[in-house]
């Protein structure tokens, strides 16, 4: 997982700017109104990886090891197809490209995420009620993150997913600084993503998802999938692209199983002593919590009371704001543990605010059997 924004969690599900946001405006977007017949450019013939030595050497390794049908992991690897488009938007951003969070909140806490938001929250109040009981994670942060994903399962992705892991596991860009690390990441959910349809009789040809290969409404790798997808519909198999049952309880126990603290803040706000401040020092660390209140007030911050009472480390997260001044939060072990969902405190912070910012329109917390309030 990355900082900013690199492959989309669940482990690394979303990716640049939001998986979930649609792509296919690029042909309005260009302005163009006329009515004149374009002309086709050429393309490269298509290149599918049963073309590809290494490609097809994976499939009986893979094969021996899960204790596969050899020709069945070489036919569904073999029939998967490059995709240079995926090449170019795993490719990384030129170093130095500006961060702007007031940029990036701006495309999730919106009027139609945040209208679709109250609608699925009242559509599912009993069932992210129970969630919320058995796994401690606030209805608030799994209303966010579904929004964020996917806008409540409305952009789960166009790729083939069976073509995007295959391209980014054998033909992963190499300019990455991480190259050999993501290729052996893609490698290895390419591995669970044909085990799991070996598994389950899911059609590994026919699903789509991301072009990081992540799939559903919470947009979970495969990997992910395999570890902390639930049934929570109790109908006996696990469907994250049609049970919102299946996508509440499984995103609330993918936070469980990452260290979620019920009833901890996920940070708090923080001003600057300038005097004492030790800046460098603080942002050191990152987002890893790794300070006490104590030591965060000796280098320098200002703390509320309240923060003042909190048990644990925090870290001090940095929003940048282009050319504006940057925004400072102090993340608990909570905040922490969103960011495993996406390694990046924009993502987290967007989630968050989506989710209050619903949980307000909404009037609190609905519990089991209760109404929305009146708009």
């Amino acid at each position: 997982m990355f900082r900013f924004r690199c492959v989309h969690s669940v482990a690394l599900v979303a990716l640049a700017w939001g998986m979930g946001l649609a792509a296919s405006a690029d042909a309005f977007a260009s302005g163009s109104t006329s009515k004149t017949r374009p002309i086709p450019s050429a393309r490269a013939p298509a290149f599918y990886y049963q073309q590809h030595s290494g490609a097809m050497a994976f499939a009986d390794d893979l094969a021996a090891r899960r204790n596969l049908d050899a020709a069945w992991v070489r036919e569904q690897i073999g029939q998967a197809q490059h995709l240079p488009n995926v090449v170019r938007l795993m490719t990384p951003a030129p170093i130095g490209t500006p961060k702007n969070w007031a940029a990036y909140r701006a495309r999730f806490i919106e009027p139609v995420r945040l209208n679709a938001g109250l609608r699925f929250w009242q559509d599912n109040r009993d069932t992210l009620a129970r969630a919320e009981s058995e796994f401690g994670v606030p209805a608030s942060l799994i209303v966010g993150v579904i929004g964020v994903e996917t806008l409540y399962g409305r952009h789960t992705g166009s790729f083939r997913v069976i073509d995007a892991l295959s391209t980014l596991a054998f033909d992963f860009p190499a300019a990455h600084p991480r190259a050999a690390v993501r290729t052996e990441f893609f490698r290895e959910e390419l591995e669970q993503f044909l085990s799991l349809s070996d598994r389950t009789g899911m059609d590994a040809q026919t699903l789509r998802g991301s072009y990081a290969g992540a799939m559903g409404w919470p947009q979970f790798m495969p990997s992910s999938w395999s570890k902390y997808a639930i049934d929570f519909d109790g109908d006996g198999r696990i469907d994250l692209f049609n049970s919102q049952a299946d996508v509440i309880g499984s995103v609330a126990n993918y936070f469980k199983a990452f260290g979620w603290h019920p009833g901890m803040p996920t940070h708090y706000p923080v001003a600057f002593d300038h005097t004492r401040l030790d800046l460098a020092t603080l942002l050191e660390p990152d987002i890893l919590p790794s300070f006490t209140v104590e030591s965060l007030i000796n280098k320098g911050l200002v703390l509320q009371e309240q923060t003042q009472q909190h048990i644990g480390k925090m870290a001090l997260v940095e929003l940048e704001n282009g050319d504006a001044p940057r925004s400072y939060v102090l993340g608990t072990e909570n905040f922490y543990t969103v960011t495993r969902y996406n390694w990046s405190s924009y993502y987290a912070m967007a989630v968050i605010e989506l989710g209050e910012a619903i949980e307000t329109m909404l009037g609190g917390p609905l519990k089991p059997g209760s109404t929305a309030p009146a708009r």
